[in-house]
């Protein structure tokens, strides 16, 4: 039975949040010892980006089947199950002895494993957290950035001192014992204007929302979540722009770590270090200051939401383009820094703005929608990158190519903010 203590919100907070962040850093295992596998395998760098893409093609695929599921069945459990999952995935990832292994156990296991985590997760977190939903998912979202560090420096070290199986090993067990506590602490949401009152008398009022409850408590269908988000402008819109921002993290969070061992020489744990700290320790400061930010600007104006993303990827945009030619190490740092910190605008609003235009019983089959397209489109990052590494000999290269998609999508959503947003939410509300 779920507690309705206003208290336990903040423990469902931080239950998700853990988990998080060792869903990221599940994922920053592999970037961080990449090249260790590619030369202890003796794969080619489009062959590991191949890996990378794969795992974000099968993630993309079954995500919508972790929506659906997230809105059918018991939120806790699916989120639960989902990180048991993934974790067993990845410690068997550090026994594998081939390309073809790699990709059953890391892209297809670990992909599959994760896809059922995000909608579940996140739609929890919003049914508990309703007036502070913005700064909630900002909080949230610092476990990411937490977790790429960690795993990005941890991940190198334990690389570095006993090989990069060992790497995946201990990731792994470590989500299995959290996994075990999310199964004895975290609870479903109970919301309490379902539980029964007197009948006895009903006005019009009351009928009308008698009507819309039975509407959100119908099974929704599987495409239900699609065909919301892509008939909503600003859900839409919203989806190309998480697509644009999902390709440009994938490509990067896959091959800057490999970037700083092979251009500046630096060891697995100093390159897995190095590529996510500066990055995501100026996103954790962005991403609170978004948060707040955007709660207290929506409440006389909704649409400063999308807009707030708009800015936020045509400000990392300027570091991207920074990033290219052969800057300075230290201009290199900085450019991270300023990148990480501006896409955080973006991130701290994503699930805001998403729950703002779609209704509340189809929040993870529209999360779903979303994640799927975003990873779709991003999954084929980190193979291009590859491959266009091996043409022009560097990654840096690459970078302005990346802010130019950065640059579309910020004018495109700072459009539809202006045009959709806030006629999208009132159909929803009704006002």
């Amino acid at each position: 039975m779920t507690t309705t203590k206003s208290w336990y919100k903040w423990e469902v907070l931080l239950l998700l949040w853990m988990a998080f962040l060792l869903n990221q850093g599940d994922r920053q295992v592999f970037n961080t010892v990449l090249p260790a596998i590619r030369d202890a395998l003796n794969l080619t760098d489009t062959s590991v980006g191949w890996i990378a893409t794969i795992f974000n093609l099968f993630y993309a695929i079954m995500v919508p089947i972790g929506g659906w599921a997230g809105d059918r069945f018991s939120r806790k459990w699916v989120t639960t199950v989902s990180i048991l999952f993934w974790s067993v995935a990845t410690m068997f990832t550090g026994l594998a002895t081939s390309f073809m292994w790699l990709v059953i156990l890391r892209s297809v296991a670990t992909g599959g494993g994760e896809a059922f985590f995000g909608p579940a997760n996140y739609s929890l977190l919003g049914q508990y957290h309703t007036d502070t939903r913005a700064r909630a998912m900002s909080i949230h979202q610092t476990a990411y950035y937490v977790g790429v560090i960690l795993a990005g420096w941890l991940a190198g070290l334990i690389a570095d001192k006993m090989g990069w199986k060992y790497s995946f090993i201990i990731f792994g067990v470590a989500g299995i014992v959290w996994g075990i506590l999310m199964i004895i602490r975290l609870k479903d949401y109970a919301d309490p204007s379902a539980s029964p009152q007197d009948d006895s008398y009903r006005s019009p009022q009351d009928d009308n929302c008698h009507s819309e409850r039975s509407e959100e408590s119908r099974k929704p269908g599987f495409f239900d979540g699609f065909k919301t988000v892509f008939i909503t402008p600003t859900a839409c819109m919203l989806t190309i722009g998480f697509s644009g921002l999902i390709f440009v993290i994938t490509g990067y969070m896959t091959w800057v770590p490999a970037y700083l061992q092979e251009e500046f020489g630096q060891s697995q744990a100093a390159a897995g270090f190095n590529s996510m700290f500066w990055t995501y320790v100026a996103a954790f400061i962005g991403v609170l200051i978004a948060g707040t930010l955007s709660d207290k600007l929506a409440a006389g104006n909704r649409k400063i939401r999308m807009t707030l993303q708009a800015a936020g990827l045509l400000g990392g945009a300027v570091f991207l383009f920074l990033m290219g030619g052969h800057p300075s190490l230290w201009l290199l740092y900085i450019s991270f820094a300023g990148w990480g910190f501006f896409r955080a605008f973006f991130d701290a609003n994503t699930y805001a703005v998403l729950y703002d235009v779609t209704p509340e019983h189809l929040h993870a089959s529209c999360s779903s929608a979303m994640i799927m397209t975003g990873f779709g489109v991003g999954a084929l990052a980190p193979v291009i990158l590859g491959a266009l590494k091996e043409s022009m000999g560097s990654l840096s290269a690459t970078f302005p190519i990346l802010g130019g998609i950065w640059v579309v999508c910020s004018i495109l959503m700072f459009l539809v903010a202006r045009t959709s947003y806030q006629k999208d939410y009132n159909n929803l509300h009704h006002e």
